[in-house]
């Protein structure tokens, strides 16, 4: 069993908190030892997760593990198709006999508790880590398997119509700090690293809302180069007020293919998740997006 931390640890001292299972983490250890050291931070990386929490109670940690779970099988498979498969929630009920480590962070350190609750309803971010014997032996029942290679970073170059308002998403735009967050927030979870141009480099790159909606940059791997990235995603996001939701399509070359894909009547977190899983289940060669 993990040990219960109780609701009244303070989190900005929380260590991580180990827990064994079989010998899951020594034999994977004893594999990275052969992994170069930034290749082995990489792959760890992809057997971690975080989600947001309601205080430490043990109840709200157990279903935050699952959450966490979820994420990491979907990361290290690099299929997001994995959340609507049904076999994938009986193992989230399982979550804790699969975490070797598990840390909270206030969101509101610093800020005094004002309520009678104290700290017991708090918003915590939960971060875990999981065993990769165990996380791979649950891929292997669900027909997956690990997809460990390096993977690219990718450029991401999306054109923006909000009515009046139209942009090119780039790191200095302030009518997109919103979307910029969402975007990072997306990769994280799917473990992909991802490059924006900031203002000067898309017009260098002649990159317009118009083109963007067309066809995408002209020669999308040098964009993506000159931002230091590897592949290109690129795509256009529009609001439609008779739907009340944004179409999205998204445009991706990998080994000599062009992929498309496009959704209607979402919203842009979900048009992100769109394009990032997208990318995964290509890179990771299962079946494309549609």
């Amino acid at each position: 069993m993990i040990a219960d931390l109780g609701d009244g640890v303070r989190p900005a001292v929380l260590n991580w908190h180990m827990h064994r299972i079989f010998a899951g983490p020594i034999l994977a250890a004893t594999v990275l030892l052969s992994i170069p050291a930034h290749a082995a931070d990489q792959v760890a990386a992809l057997y971690q997760a975080r989600t947001i929490v309601t205080g430490q109670r043990e109840p709200e940690r157990m279903v935050g593990f699952g959450v966490c779970l979820q994420d990491v099988l979907i990361k290290v498979s690099g299929n997001p198709r994995l959340a609507d498969d049904p076999h994938v929630g009986p193992m989230k009920m399982t979550a804790s006999h699969f975490v070797t480590a598990f840390r909270y962070h206030d969101r509101k350190e610093g800020i005094p508790v004002h309520d009678e609750q104290g700290t017991r309803d708090r918003p915590y971010d939960l971060f875990c880590a999981f065993n990769r014997t165990g996380v791979d032996a649950l891929l292997a029942s669900l027909h997956e398997k690990p997809w460990i290679a390096p993977r690219p970073k990718i450029a991401v170059f999306l054109g923006v119509q909000h009515g009046v308002l139209d942009y090119v998403l780039t790191r200095d735009n302030p009518h997109a700090l919103d979307q910029r967050a969402s975007l990072q927030q997306e990769a994280d979870r799917r473990g992909i690293a991802v490059a924006i141009p900031d203002t000067a480099q898309a017009e260098a790159d002649h990159l317009t809302v118009r083109g963007l909606a067309a066809a995408g940059p002209v020669r999308p791997e040098i964009a993506a180069q000159a931002i230091g990235a590897d592949l290109a995603l690129s795509g256009s996001l529009v609001w439609d007020d008779k739907i009340l939701g944004w179409i999205c399509q998204w445009r991706f070359a990998w080994h000599n293919r062009l992929y498309r894909w496009r959704l209607r009547g979402v919203s842009f977190d979900e048009a992100f998740r769109s394009g990032i899983g997208g990318v995964a289940l290509i890179l990771s060669g299962h079946r494309p997006p549609t």
